[in-house]
């Protein structure tokens, strides 16, 4: 270690005043809920961060943690991967936001294009929420219809167009106070990998449906995959009926393949929406697809979309270091990485007293506790919740940390090493054990 790493490693431990739970309890009196987005309100309180390196994720209270939650997927390198810190620290220095165009986005836009099959032009937003909102914007826009079809259960950031539950029949309402219905009238939900249910509402509205939006791999209710030859299924009938296919690739682009899902699966999508990776760690989103549509974007076109941080240099410099270490000996060692995590749960399991199943694919892996086959969010809706929370629990006090809900997906990282996956499946077994009781 350096000086001046020493140095701040010492300046940093001194700077805490506070432990989890008071920090927690002082919190609430200046943040709703004392969290500033709802997946981090952990019962009785969250632990607060000190710093991430590698693998591992280190609390005020002086804990670490082998870590599977990974911001909720951007950290792909694992937590401070020096390069991506490097290149950030430089571009610091040059200046953090500039209001007018840089070579550093040409660059991304471009590895973009050249990566996703679908990719012919690229907009850079700054979360996952604006690339759904914008795509949807944008396929209104092009076909001249209002509806939308998502899938019960998927998450598509936290707007009105997606901030949908099901209601009478398939036709959405509202998930929040403050979404108006006339809003979610426009929102069809059926549920994934149904063909039937996509095949007969197409045939009836086809004519005021511009977009079906999907997770390839549905990974806000756990990690659900898509059926053989479901992907394939969307692109035929949307092609046929002159609907946009848009794949929401924030989770699984850049992720599971070098050009996500569509890559992995072979079905090439209308539009991708991209998020967390991307970014490398910083606020980041995007929207990209084929030119005749992406050519519909202001100021080159007449579908209005802008940000004052759209590109920021900062989270561009930082998502551009990231992919350049994205090669084929990562994802050929995030699929072997991954395999050792699922086939691990699974021995553990066919020997424990509990019905479940092992979900997930490449470097993605969650368990169900539930005796039903997950194809979607009503089968998800059957696992058991409180054996999960005990499950999550038992990880915690054994120094492993994932996402602390049933219904979010487990990430590994290219900084878990298989010595760490073995440490893991060691305290998902004791946490197994505490959920048969």
């Amino acid at each position: 270690m350096s000086i001046l790493k020493l140095n701040n490693e010492v300046n940093l431990m001194e700077r805490i005043k506070m432990k989890s739970e008071d920090l927690f309890k002082d919190a609430k009196n200046y943040l709703p809920g004392g969290v500033d987005s709802p997946v981090r309100a952990i019962k009785p309180y969250p632990f607060f961060a000190l710093k991430g390196e590698g693998p591992r994720l280190f609390d005020v209270d002086g804990n670490s943690y082998l870590d599977y939650c990974l911001a909720y997927g951007p950290l792909v390198l694992g937590h401070s991967y020096p390069p991506v810190m490097e290149a950030v620290g430089q571009q610091l220095l040059r200046g953090s936001a500039y209001g007018v165009p840089t070579e550093a986005e040409v660059n991304l836009a471009r590895e973009v294009v050249k990566r996703v099959p679908c990719a012919e032009m690229v907009r850079f937003v700054n979360s996952g929420t604006e690339a759904t909102m914008s795509a949807i914007r944008l396929a209104r826009a092009v076909t001249g219809k209002k509806k939308i079809i998502k899938f019960e259960g998927a998450y598509h950031g936290a707007h009105d167009y997606v901030l949908v539950k099901s209601g009478s029949g398939a036709v959405g309402l509202p998930d929040s106070p403050g979404v108006p219905e006339e809003t979610t009238r426009n929102t069809v939900l059926v549920p994934f990998n149904d063909e039937e249910a996509i095949t007969n509402l197409v045939e009836q509205e086809k004519d005021e449906i511009a977009a079906i939006i999907l997770e390839p791999v549905m990974g806000n209710v756990g990690c659900i995959p898509p059926q053989k030859g479901f992907l394939e299924f969307l692109r035929k009938i949307t092609s046929e009926n002159d609907i946009i296919l848009i794949f929401d690739e924030v989770i699984t682009g850049f992720r599971i393949a070098s050009g996500g899902a569509q890559e992995y699966f072979g079905v090439t999508p209308d539009l991708v929406t991209m998020g967390k990776i991307l970014g490398g760690g910083f606020p980041m989103g995007a929207f990209a697809g084929k030119r005749e549509l992406m050519e519909r974007i202001a100021p080159q076109g007449d579908v209005y979309q802008a940000g004052t941080f759209n590109g920021n240099p900062i989270s561009i410099t930082a998502g551009m270091e990231t992919l350049k270490n994205l090669d084929k000996d990562y994802y050929r060692e995030s699929e072997s990485k991954g395999l050792q995590m699922r086939r691990g749960l699974g021995d553990i399991l066919e020997d424990a007293a509990l019905e479940y199943q092992v979900a997930g694919l490449s470097s993605m892996f969650q368990i169900y506790f539930t005796p039903t086959k997950v194809w979607d969010y009503a089968q998800a809706k059957t696992a058991d919740v409180e054996k999960f929370n005990t499950y999550f629990r038992t990880l915690l006090a054994n120094e492993v940390f994932i996402p602390p809900s049933q219904f979010e997906c487990c990430f590994i990282s290219a900084a878990h090493t298989p010595n760490d996956i073995e440490l893991t499946l060691e305290a998902m077994e004791k946490g197994i054990k505490a959920a048969e009781k």
